[in-house]
């Protein structure tokens, strides 16, 4: 039997100075000032794989700084050899973005959500879902598997589009999948397998594992 399978290596983005305000889409940079750790992730990541960052430049200036770590990939990032997939982007909280913690809390009568700003159903004004963004994102990495199958993918995104990628691999609900930390500079670990076998053809390797 023969089987083929493609590696997705997700790391989030580096640290945002995000001042304790919601930031969703809001297109931020990051602080890649803590060259430990993105030494600590060129160590761990595959050369020769393909690269693949959301349209935020947070998650450009994370995989320029793998590169700068030594881990062989385009230059620039993105340039023509990585693919800037919008549909990786964090989830869009529409007019909850620029809000603080307290002030979201405040506006909702006090309700929270332990892991998440909302339920996975939940449309925030001029925003979207947690469930939206699982599909969006399931959609993005289906057709990366069909495009490059059988290779290893770097995909340097956010906390959300990795949650979504966790529920697709896993079946799960996506309201279960807020239940994942996913922490800045982790590594998670999911590969497709292709071929006959039993099982749905997804295998979780490791999640939020630290760059050291």
């Amino acid at each position: 039997m023969s089987h083929v399978t493609t590696s997705f290596w997700w790391v989030r983005h580096a640290p945002v100075a995000h001042g304790g305000r919601i930031y969703g889409q809001t297109d931020l940079s990051c602080d890649c000032s803590e060259t430990a750790l993105f030494t600590g992730l060129a160590e761990k990541l595959p050369h020769s794989a393909i690269w693949a960052t959301s349209n935020l430049r947070r998650t450009h200036e994370t995989a320029a700084a793998i590169v700068r770590a030594g881990l062989p990939g385009p230059q620039p990032i993105p340039g023509p050899e990585a693919l800037m997939i919008p549909e990786f982007a964090e989830q869009n909280f529409g007019e909850w973005q620029g809000l603080t913690y307290e002030e979201l809390q405040e506006s909702r009568a006090g309700d929270f959500h332990r892991f998440w700003h909302a339920p996975a159903r939940e449309i925030p004004p001029d925003g979207e879902s947690f469930v939206a963004v699982t599909e969006r994102v399931s959609g993005a990495i289906r057709r990366l598997v069909e495009t490059h199958c059988g290779r290893d993918i770097i995909a340097v995104a956010h906390g959300g589009t990795i949650r979504a990628a966790l529920a697709l691999a896993l079946d799960l609900d996506p309201e279960a999948a807020l239940a994942f930390t996913i922490q800045n500079c982790s590594l998670t670990c999911i590969d497709r397998i292709d071929g006959p076998g039993m099982g749905h053809g997804w295998c979780v390797v490791r999640v939020n594992q630290p760059p050291r």
